[in-house]
């Protein structure tokens, strides 16, 4: 009796193990099932790969730099009179900007006009007793020497004259300087001193002005694509294009010119400087912003392209799932070459024109796998109930799974 007390637990033990471990295959072969498994192929995306031509772009971060920056400053000293600018609009070249107390310098110029008046006066005096010395030299009356003294005369108030019309001009140009107009048309900052202030030659800042039409663009590339850019500027004699894109790269601000690849390689970064610019009608461009810059180099002529996503990362290096002619894959080692734009990669090693890549679905495959090819946008309709009961019977289950495509 105490024999039948120790066997009964072992035995219900063990047929609970058994009824457990059937029920675990059966889900995991059920699971299978449903994940595509040998019962039913994989429901994966398909696309073929296409050829256009692709825009071969080189991107980088760029820094807006306005054309001209000008630091207006006060030529002559004295009282700061008035300031004709609006902070932040634009000040066309050759307009008055401010004013400074004049009287000072108005005076300087009047002294310098009538000191002229003066010497011409005496030069007058001179020139007329020079005259009078050579019809008396004539008859005798006043000697060589005389008369040469008298020459010498008339030359030095002549003299005089010139440098009385020199003090005039600089006079002037002084008096000029009390009106400080624009030198460049550009937008004015923040004006630096206040009407009323004394300002000093040289000295005082007004306001800083910079030129936003047309604006450059300053960003750098590595030094191993400076023959690409180079290539570019030779072969493009309207200029290489050059596209602006806001931080996010969602879309491009506007588009400008490759203007100049700087004469020298930093070699601490090895990287070179380009110089873009943009005609910035709409000011969408702005001194000082940050943007995203993208250069178009080149065109490849009937690229290969297919979507971004069917190009995997694997530990030998990209790979693409290949459609079969029996509805299996392959896994292709695949070589990109860049962007092309719309979320697709131009590929340059590895597939063809027509090729069908697995765009979705990937991670559910392996080589040899079955697959339901779809179209973008199908999906895989559920099961019939014939289907069904072909999974029970092999011991797959009540599967899920689908097989048909439906829009």
């Amino acid at each position: 009796m105490s024999r039948w007390k120790i066997a009964l637990p072992i035995v219900a033990t063990l047929v609970v193990a058994v009824v457990g471990w059937r029920m675990y295959a059966s889900r995991s072969n059920a699971g299978a099932t449903q994940r595509g498994g040998d019962g039913a192929p994989v429901p994966v995306t398909v696309v073929a790969a296409l050829a256009q031509d692709v825009p071969v772009y080189l991107t980088a971060l760029g820094t807006v730099q306005a054309l001209n920056t000008v630091t207006v400053n006060a030529q002559v000293s004295g009282q700061l009179k008035a300031l004709h600018f609006a902070e932040g609009e634009e000040v066309a070249q050759g307009s008055l900007i401010a004013e400074i107390d004049p009287r000072t310098f108005q005076a300087a110029y009047d002294q310098a006009v009538a000191k002229k008046k003066q010497d011409q006066a005496l030069l007058t005096a001179t020139q007329s007793t020079l005259a009078r010395y050579e019809e008396l030299k004539k008859k005798n009356f006043v000697s060589g020497q005389d008369l040469e003294n008298q020459r010498q005369s008339v030359r030095q108030q002549q003299a005089m004259v010139a440098a009385d019309d020199a003090a005039i001009s600089n006079a002037q140009a002084q008096l000029g300087y009390t009106r400080i107009t624009a030198p460049i048309t550009g937008v004015a900052g923040i004006r630096q001193v206040d009407v009323g202030n004394l300002v000093s030659a040289n000295g005082t800042g007004i306001v800083t002005l910079t030129q936003v039409h047309p604006i450059n663009v300053m960003f750098t590339l590595p030094e191993q694509n400076l023959e690409a850019v180079r290539s570019a500027l030779t072969a493009d004699r309207d200029g290489v294009e050059v596209a602006a894109l806001d931080r996010t790269d969602a879309h491009v601000i506007t588009t400008g010119v490759l203007k100049v690849i700087d004469n020298q390689i930093d070699s601490a970064t090895g990287s070179f400087k380009v110089k873009s610019e943009f005609t910035n009608a709409d000011n969408a461009l702005w001194p000082g912003q940050f943007v995203n810059v993208r250069v178009k180099v080149r065109t490849v002529a009937g690229g290969i392209v297919v979507p971004a996503t069917a190009v995997q990362r694997g530990p030998e290096g990209s790979y693409a799932y290949v459609l079969q002619a029996d509805n299996t894959v392959a896994m292709q080692p695949v070589e990109a070459a860049g962007d092309a734009g719309n979320n697709n990669v131009l590929i340059a090693k590895g597939l063809a024109v027509g090729d069908r890549v697995v765009t979705e679905g990937q991670f559910r495959l392996k080589p040899g796998s079955k697959v339901q090819p779809l179209a973008p946008g199908e999906v895989a309709a559920p099961l019939s109930a014939e289907e069904l009961a072909k999974l029970k019977a092999a011991g797959g289950g009540a599967a899920s799974g689908g097989r048909g495509p439906r829009h």
